[in-house]
């Protein structure tokens, strides 16, 4: 591989070869050896995304006025999300380049909504439970806030009263999630929606990893718990396109209950040469590519691919904690609502197994509190399930017999 530029270019087909030499040493995740990272369900959801994406690969989405088209499909990957968000006409939202930002400009527009109608707070705070993901410490360091992170219950839920008991003449914001990364759980959004309309505060939902699949998920009998706009002290929430929606990268929603709750995450500076700036996103120039495959991928699958999508990750996580609970002194932590599953071993080193599911060639989620391992199933998945339970037996039993290999002990994530 070469370091520094050429004197003269080479040729594509030469690049091309090295380049998939490089990527040959890459996990697996076609052969759903993938704990996260890549959401893929067929093949030909993917070549809709790649070519989409190529399409519009050039055109930029911060200039929307000499790209309509990227506007237009924008505005529409919005609306069916804000749609399944059970969302009314009033939300109001745009696209991001991933979770991260969604929760960064929801963070900051919390924030600046507090300095408009709270001016007396020096500090804005979030009140969020242990669960969150560490986004919210990012955007609040970035913006000059703090988190304030309160232990969940025993479900591992967001814990309501714990958190209502947390709030301070400081606090802006509450934080629920949709499910939380690592357990795979979904907060009791309506209590806190409850707590925020009571106590005037701002209520950010993340569901970054369910909120495109898991309505769909309900609609095939699932018990998943309404987490949208339906509970009236929801402030803002984010979605990802690129996870549940298996959109190419990168692709997210942030949804705000109005216009105006929107407005609080633009930017807009006129002290230079050409005038005014202003955005409603933390990046400038966005890639049309990822707005388009959104938009390509939304209406290939249309209602009935996602239901499949749905029918697919559920039939592996149904599986997969059916074959969990048949190997000795494992269990899962909490009750998953969706398909991200985490689970704990009974009398066995969890960073030892870890490391021997590293060593059979799985790329394994480890989660520190409570210890387990944890898994976010996708379609991919479904085939792959019975041979990582038969993998996951021989690096329990390998452990707890002692038989564990130096190189399985050595090996990181």
């Amino acid at each position: 591989m070469s370091a520094s530029m050429p004197s003269q270019g080479r040729p594509w087909p030469e690049l091309r070869a090295e380049m998939l030499a490089l990527k040959g040493r890459d996990l697996d995740w076609r052969g759903g050896r993938h704990a996260a990272y890549v959401w893929h369900a067929w093949d030909d959801v993917e070549e809709v995304a790649r070519e989409a994406y190529a399409l519009f690969m050039t055109e930029n989405g911060l200039g929307m006025r000499v790209f309509p088209s990227l506007q237009e499909m924008e505005s529409a990957v919005v609306q069916m999300v804000a749609a399944l968000a059970e969302g009314g006409p009033e939300v109001s939202g745009h696209m991001t380049s991933g979770g991260t930002e969604s929760i960064f400009l929801a963070t900051k527009a919390a924030r600046d909504w507090a300095r408009a109608t709270h001016p007396a707070i020096t500090t804005p705070e979030i009140v969020a439970p242990f669960s969150a993901h560490p986004a919210v410490n990012k955007a609040a360091h970035l913006l000059g806030m703090r988190v304030l992170r309160v232990p969940t219950g025993e479900d591992f839920r967001a814990d309501a009263a714990a958190l209502a008991a947390a709030v301070s003449p400081e606090t802006v914001m509450l934080y629920g999630s949709a499910p939380a990364y690592s357990l795979g759980v979904i907060d009791d959004i309506g209590a806190l929606a409850r707590l925020a309309a009571e106590r005037g505060l701002w209520l950010h939902v993340d569901a970054c990893v369910g909120g495109i699949l898991a309505p769909f998920v309900r609609r095939l009998g699932y018990p998943v718990p309404a987490f949208g706009f339906s509970h009236p002290g929801v402030t803002s929430l984010s979605a990802d396109v690129h996870k549940s929606g298996f959109a190419a990268k990168g692709a997210s929603v942030v949804l705000f209950r109005d216009a105006a709750h929107q407005e609080f995450s633009r930017y807009t500076f006129t002290g230079w040469p050409t005038g005014s700036y202003s955005t409603l996103t933390f990046t400038g120039t966005r890639p049309g590519g990822a707005i388009a495959a959104a938009y390509a991928v939304m209406n290939y699958l249309g209602e009935d691919g996602y239901l499949r999508i749905a029918g697919a990750a559920m039939r592996a996580r149904d599986r997969f904690i059916a074959g969990l609970a048949a190997i000795p002194g494992v269990h899962v932590w909490g009750e998953p609502d969706l398909w991200a599953v985490a689970y704990g071993v009974r009398d066995a080193d969890i960073t030892a197994v870890t490391r021997e599911m590293v060593r059979r060639g799985w790329a394994v989620g480890p989660v520190k509190e409570p210890p387990g391992i944890h898994l976010m199933i996708t379609p991919v998945h479904e085939p792959v399930i019975d041979a990582y339970l038969v993998d996951l037996r021989a690096s329990i039993d390998a452990v707890r017999g002692g038989t564990a290999t130096a190189e399985g002990r050595q090996a990181a994530y």
